[in-house]
């Protein structure tokens, strides 16, 4: 729990199945700038997956299952934030549907929708923050998520924050709104389709010149760097979240730690 003012919102932070196996550190730079935007931060521990594969696979039940369990686990929060636009979109857009209109889990998840925001827009577009003092001397290119996009309207927001990281300069990747194939469970049903649309990505991202690639969701980020890897590309792949709070000096997505 944060030391944050006492009227500071109370913040449940939903880390993601991936940042929590694969990239805590993104998580901890979640904590970090939430913390310095003014909020209460906790981690409920008995969170889990948020449900996007089972509803992706067609398990309705299963995911029913797992959307009563985050509502009831997240309700005491003023905000819910998620370092993920795939994640944050699954309870923000895809709960409401799972149960009738006008049952009590149908305003359970409505209410929790409306409470629950993905990292890089609440900093911005809600708590109106931008970092200080942060600096990083580096090119980066950014690309956006499916889901922040085209679910949650997300483009401006990440671009605005790292703008104001001294020393970054920023540069257009072709294609950004473009799907970098991972897809979720995409990647695994149509491998031979997902394997050819990130190949393109990843000679769009090289041909920007940029030393980084930043992005908001780590499905996407472990994707593309490990094609970037494969092609035996010297770009590092990270949370746009850990160039933000200033950790992004350590390994990179997909490299030792």
């Amino acid at each position: 729990m944060s030391h944050a003012a006492a009227d500071a919102p109370r913040v449940g932070l939903f880390v993601t199945c991936l940042i929590d196996a694969m990239r805590p550190s993104a998580g901890f730079a979640a904590v970090a700038l939430l913390e310095a935007a003014g909020c209460r931060v906790d981690i409920p521990r008995a969170q889990t997956c948020c449900g996007q594969p089972a509803l992706n696979s067609g398990d309705r039940a299963g995911t029913v299952r797992i959307a009563q369990h985050t509502i009831a686990l997240l309700e005491p929060y003023d905000h819910v934030v998620v370092p993920s636009g795939s994640c944050a979109g699954t309870i923000k857009v895809h709960y409401p549907d799972l149960f009738d209109p006008g049952s009590a889990w149908h305003a359970r998840a409505i209410a929790l929708a409306d409470r629950t925001f993905e990292l890089l827009s609440y900093l911005t577009d809600i708590r109106r923050w931008k970092p200080h003092d942060v600096a990083l001397n580096a090119t980066a290119t950014y690309h956006d998520s499916c889901s922040g996009l085209r679910e949650l309207g997300i483009q401006a927001q990440p671009r605005r924050l790292l703008a104001a990281v001294e020393g970054l300069s920023l540069r257009k990747l072709e294609g950004s709104d473009t799907c970098c194939g991972f897809g979720g469970t995409f990647c695994v049903k149509y491998p031979a389709i997902s394997n050819a649309i990130v190949e393109e990505k990843a000679a769009h991202i090289e041909a920007t010149g940029a030393d980084l690639l930043l992005g908001g969701d780590m499905g996407c980020l472990m994707n593309m760097a490990g094609k970037l890897h494969r092609r035996g590309s010297a770009i590092r792949a990270f949370h746009a979240a850990e160039v933000l709070a200033g950790m992004a000096g350590g390994p990179a997505i997909g490299e030792p730690e």
